[in-house]
């Protein structure tokens, strides 16, 4: 059914069945054939049809199968690459052992991944923020629902995927779009392994902190006959996982009061003078800081991925190919978080006593931090919420290949979409009373005062009044066509040896409705609180057994809370929606032109030369669509949602160079010149406003952004070696200029502020802030290092063992991120990144451990003043493997088997943000080859 909102636009719901049979995929694929076949210049990533063979000591050749075989696939691909970039092949289905996508991309060198709820779900390349990475899947852009240019890789069962390639230096045939790199996602056709294949693998599991077992299923088949082939394969998961969580800890400055005028900020004043010898002066107000809020919750996630892909492929001959791709999926989560928090800055509230503060630690920047604090009027918040996500995802390709003598012809197009859907819900009970806050060495606590009227927050529940049941909904469409053609010229054994010209179109739309619903009386609209109502009337039960598993992880802690199970039966009426309105749509569509030519060339200079030069020139254009708030027409007071609308477009032309000489057989030196850019978010680009109004503050989009441009360089050297082995190190420095953030652009007078408890709080004027492009630039360097090293290279006993590492380290010259003037890396840029796999693949035996740390970085800045950190982070992965017969094999795997923790901070670990366990994950399994 169409989903319309209140204005009057429709989206059309991608519908799809879940059960539907690997057949119905087929027809689809088939169906797919009508697309016009217009296509991409990509380096083609190549897969092996035969195991790969290795050179040991003696010159003797050894069949190598299973992770060695990945690796050795992978380091040909790097080898035979132009330029630079990094592979990694599942040479059958479920060599990834991972959860998702995101988790087995993290093995590749200059590649991390962001967790969240310990799951891998964005990727960072080279320490760059996820934006700056481009995604593609069969050399189509990525579409997952997000809205940005970011792709949520956890939507993705990485059983379908063959191979991905990280592209790090791009040639004028690439698609623009990734200033940290691109990743190239290559879904299987039945080609790369002829012949009849049936592969199949079921497993199960096991959470330590939820103690759940859940299954997994995934299943390939695959056969040509002729000229002809078909692939189809499925994968299906369940994961159920756990969080606990001490955080929500934050700095809020002491202008929260000192802002005001009456009683309480006379007291705060009087507090500071007495307890912390602080004479205030309106100069110290952003930097005498205090414990916003603290939290304790329990999140439940329950997640169900179904994903397909098949494949029809027409191949006569090695000269011509022809391809239908499709790749379909659902990711549906469901997660509850059961939050009990404790808000000291509370607008009828301040200080009542300072019990420890710390003035030296941030006395740099002159930052006073009120460690331990007493105070009168605490907002104490027990919330039961509820977000489901339901997303689908389609993607259907066609590519032609054909080689007519010296010709080259390369055709693609297709559609890649996804329809996000959200709905949430909040059931909020609130208590007033003293209370006092304090840091601890993990976190924070709330804990009750000396005042007589203090409660334990925990175990109070008469104490805390109803106060609404909020409910949102969200729907989110984005769609993606692009087609591409590319004609090249081989021009044999010449100084001159290729040209390619080629073009390509790209269109994106992304379209969103928004709602929310306040339900705050005994009936559906009604703004009348029933004040009478406390937690104790509702049925409590532990968080703990409300989510199942062990005890609360991070605290010495429990408590009791309203499941989200009674809260949606008990205040949603029957065909309850919450309805979309008008002044949260927008729309934003961007089309490209592109059109490129690069020639490759070979000479000697002493040594073998191999060059690719090019450019590529783009023009796009952008119509942005909602609605804005206007003064009433009228003259009355209050605002009006008005319809806008804007048209805006930019061009570029986009220089390219890689390089490479081969100074022996194994050693080459490679270099990497180019120009290129990141398209502004389109949720960026939209009309649409949002509120934070403990922030005194609208956060606006802009229609008039610009991409943000990077001038790059790379040099770097690869040392092969027999047995599958390469040392490789690379030094990269990018200049880049128009980075987009927020900033403070306007205000506007007389805003309405209401307290929790429905009291007005006040009128204020409230801060405009915008995403920009900022004025200047920034410059990035690095050092890339690789190695994979088979341990056989040195002595045949030590055949089979090994190890694959790699790590980036980086530096920035971006600071000054901060309203205050803070010293501060740009946000989610990571200095470190390494990972080391140690393996022995040999007969009948496969095990593997690995280990990846992600160094701390920038998670945010706090109210546009204070950097929040996530701090470094490293986890330790195994898997096993026993090949029973030759065509059953047994597997067992393991992440995070250390339980490593996420933490965060604000400006110095001694003030921790975030204090979260989120446990191991156990698997056995069986696969099956026929």
């Amino acid at each position: 059914m169409d989903i319309q909102s209140s204005r009057g636009v429709q989206f059309m719901p991608f519908s799809f069945n879940r059960a539907r049979s690997a057949h119905l995929l087929l027809g689809t694929a088939l169906a797919a054939l009508t697309i016009m076949p217009v296509a991409a210049q990509v380096a083609p990533v190549a897969i092996a049809n035969e195991d790969p063979v290795s050179e040991n000591s003696d010159g003797a050749d050894i069949l190598v199968s299973g992770y060695r075989r990945s690796l050795d696939e992978a380091i040909e691909l790097k080898r035979n690459t132009i330029g630079f970039s990094d592979s990694i092949v599942a040479t059958d289905i479920a060599d990834f052992p991972e959860q998702n996508l995101s988790e087995a991309l993290q093995r590749v060198p200059g590649v991390a991944i962001e967790r969240n709820r310990g799951l891998g779900t964005r990727v960072n390349v080279r320490g760059l923020p996820s934006e700056f990475t481009f995604v593609s899947i069969n050399k189509l852009a990525t579409a997952s629902g997000s809205g940005g240019r970011d792709v949520e890789f956890d939507i993705f069962a990485s059983e379908l995927i063959q191979s991905v390639t990280v592209q790090k230096s791009p040639t004028a045939a690439d698609e623009e779009g990734g200033i940290a790199g691109s990743v190239y996602i290559r879904t299987a056709r039945p080609f790369d392994n002829p012949g009849l294949r049936l592969v199949g693998s079921v497993e199960g599991a096991y959470n330590s902190i939820s103690e759940k077992v859940d299954p997994n299923f995934s299943l390939l088949a695959s056969h040509t006959l002729g000229d002809f082939g078909v692939l189809v394969s499925a994968a299906k998961q369940q994961r159920t996982n756990r969080t606990d969580s001490n955080s929500g800890i934050n700095f809020r400055p002491i202008a929260r009061w000192t802002d005001r005028t009456g009683a309480n900020r006379n007291q705060a004043l009087a507090v500071l003078q007495r307890d912390a010898g602080i004479t205030f002066t309106n100069a110290d107000k952003n930097r005498i800081v205090f414990l916003d809020k603290v939290g304790d919750r329990v999140y439940q996630n329950d997640q169900d991925r179904l994903g397909l892909s098949g494949s029809v492929q027409y191949k006569p001959s090695n000269e011509f190919s022809l391809s239908v791709d499709a790749f379909l999926g659902s990711y549906d989560v469901t997660e509850d978080e059961y939050d009990a928090a404790g808000y000291s800055a509370s607008s009828n509230s301040t200080l009542a006593t300072i019990h420890e503060f710390d003035a030296k630690t941030l006395s740099k920047d002159g930052i006073v931090v009120l460690r331990d604090v007493s105070y009168t009027n605490t907002q104490h918040e027990f919330l039961s919420k509820e977000f489901i996500r339901e997303t689908d995802y389609r993607q259907f390709g066609t590519e032609m290949n054909w080689t007519p003598g010296s010709w080259k012809i390369n055709v693609l197009g297709g559609y890649s979409g996804a329809e996000k859907t959200l709905d949430s819900a909040n059931l909020k009970h609130v208590a007033y009373a003293p209370s006092r806050t304090r840091y601890t060495k993990t976190g924070g606590e709330t804990v009750p005062s000396d005042n007589p009227r203090t409660i334990d927050m925990y175990n109070a529940p008469a104490s805390y009044l109803f106060e609404a049941y909020e409910t949102q909904r969200e729907r989110i469409q984005d769609d993606k066509y692009a087609a591409q053609a590319d004609v090249g010229y081989d021009f044999g054994e010449r100084f001159l040896r290729q040209i390619h010209v080629g073009a390509r179109y790209t269109n994106k739309t992304n379209e969103r409705a928004y709602g929310e619903e306040r339900i705050q009386g005994p009936t559906r609209g009604s703004t009348a609180y029933v004040n009478k109502r406390t937690l104790a009337d509702s049925p409590l039960t532990p968080v703990t057994d409300i989510a199942g598993g062990k005890a609360y992880q991070v605290r010495d802690l429990n408590w009791s809370q309203v499941s989200n199970d009674y809260a949606r039966d008990f205040f949603r009426p029957d065909g309850f929606v919450t309805p979309f309105s008008d002044g949260n749509y927008y729309k934003v569509r961007e089309e490209t032109v592109a059109a490129y030519a690069m020639a490759d060339f070979q000479f000697d200079v002493a040594v073998p030369v191999f060059v690719n030069v090019g450019g590529r020139y783009l023009r796009t254009t952008i119509r942005s669509e909602g609605f804005f708030q206007i003064q009433n027409p009228d003259g009355s007071t209050g605002y009006t949602d008005a319809p806008v609308s804007s048209t805006g477009r930019y061009d570029k032309f986009l220089p390219s160079f890689n390089a490479h000489a081969e100074l022996t057989d194994s050693l080459f030196l490679r270099a990497a010149a180019s120009q290129t850019l990141i398209r502004p978010a389109l949720t960026d680009l939209a009309y649409k406003r949002t509120a934070s109004f403990n922030d005194f503050r609208f956060t606006d989009g802009n229609p008039n952004l610009k991409p943000t441009f990077a001038d790059q360089w790379e040099v770097g050297a690869e040392k092969y070696f027999g047995r599958g082995g390469i040392v490789a190190a690379s030094y990269f420095w990018k200049k880049i200029k128009g980075v987009v953030q927020n900033r403070l652009t306007g205000t506007v007078p007389g805003v309405t502020k209401y307290n929790a408890n429905g009291t007005v709080d006040g009128v204020y004027d409230f801060d405009v802030y915008q995403p920009v492009n900022v004025e200047g630039s920034y410059d990035i360097n690095g050092i890339e290092l690789n190695a994979v090293v088979p341990f056989g290279m040195f002595a045949d006993w030590a055949d089979g063992f090994g190890i694959n590492a790699n790590a980036t380290f980086l530096d920035s010259s971006l600071t000054g991120q901060s309203d205050l003037g803070i010293d501060t890396s740009p946000v989610g840029l990571a200095d470190t990144v390494y990972n080391a796999t140690v393996f022995y693949d040999r007969g009948p035996v496969s095990l593997r451990v690995s280990y990846n740390r992600k160094g701390a970085y920038v998670e945010r800045v706090e109210r546009n003043m204070y950097p929040v950190y996530r701090d470094a982070y490293g986890q330790f992965d195994f898997a096993a493997s026993y090949q029973l017969t030759p065509n059953f094999r047994v597997e067992l795997q393991g992440i995070n088997i250390g339980n490593a923790k996420t933490k965060g901070y604000t400006m110095d670990p001694l003030f921790p943000v975030l204090y979260e366990a989120s446990g191991s994950r156990i698997s056995l399994g069986v696969r099956a080859q026929f």
